[in-house]
This record gives C-alpha cells, structure tokens and sequence, in this order.
C-alpha cells in the first residue's frame, strides 16, 4: 500500500486480523502510512483485548461493547482524516463499511497490495519436509 494517504484511519474486521500470518507486522507496517489503526468487532471486548495483547498490537479505537456499525459511526466523528478505510473478509463487511460511508478494502486486496502474507499462505510451521529426513545421524 505504498503511496497511500498519510491521513487515513484504518480499521480491521477481527477476522481479517486473524487470517493474516503475522498481524502484529500487519499493524506496524499500516502505522507507516496511516494516520489511526484499530479493531472492530462484534466479538466480546475480551476477545479483541486477549488477540491485540497476544499480537502486542497498539490500537488506537477498538469497539469495545458497541456493535460494528456504531463503532465505525463513532470512529469516524472521532478521528477527523482524509479517508477511512475498513478491511474486512466478506460480503458483510463490504455492506457495513457502505452502510457507514467508509472505503471497503477486502483483505486480500490490502494484502496483495501491501505486500502482507495471509495465515492460508504461509508456510506450515510443523512441515515434515525438514532436514530430518535427510540426515544420516537420525534414528
């Protein structure tokens, strides 16, 4: 997302977070060109808390007890900048972010564009195909 607007909140959907490979990269990496970055929900406050904590990321709104729409009404009056960005996974989050005058970004889409790795994609951690199979000193 290189050359975007300085002057842009940016708010994530929970799950579009959760199927990014490193979210916590995600966020620092939007910090660059952003002006604000937060996390809507409908999930219990909680739920956002325990993942950006785990995640050790920064949000400056979350939605707290709010539903999404509320949440998005009330971020935008509060933060004052040029665009207003919602990336989010699906056809929902497409109808909200229209619902409440933001810009709809699917996460595959900012993903691409960012240069961001999506969970689906990453390499698998637990990968059998390591080096063990080829060493002579393996059991």
């Amino acid at each position: 997302m290189e050359g975007g607007s300085g002057d842009m909140t940016l708010a994530f959907e929970l799950a579009a977070l959760e199927a990014l490979a490193d979210p916590t990269e995600v966020v620092s990496d939007a910090r660059r060109w952003t002006e604000y970055v937060g996390v809507i929900s409908d999930q219990p406050t909680y739920v956002v808390t325990n993942f950006t904590r785990k995640h050790r990321i920064r949000q400056d709104f979350f939605s707290g007890p709010r539903g999404r729409e509320e949440s998005l009404d009330n971020v935008k009056r509060q933060f004052d900048t040029e665009r207003h960005v919602f990336v989010g996974t699906d056809e929902n989050d497409a109808t909200l972010a229209e619902s409440v005058e933001w810009e709809y970004l699917a996460l595959e889409d900012a993903a691409d564009a960012a240069g961001w790795t999506l969970a689906a994609d990453a390499p698998d951690e637990n990968d059998t195909d390591t080096d063990t199979a080829t060493r002579d000193d393996w059991p």
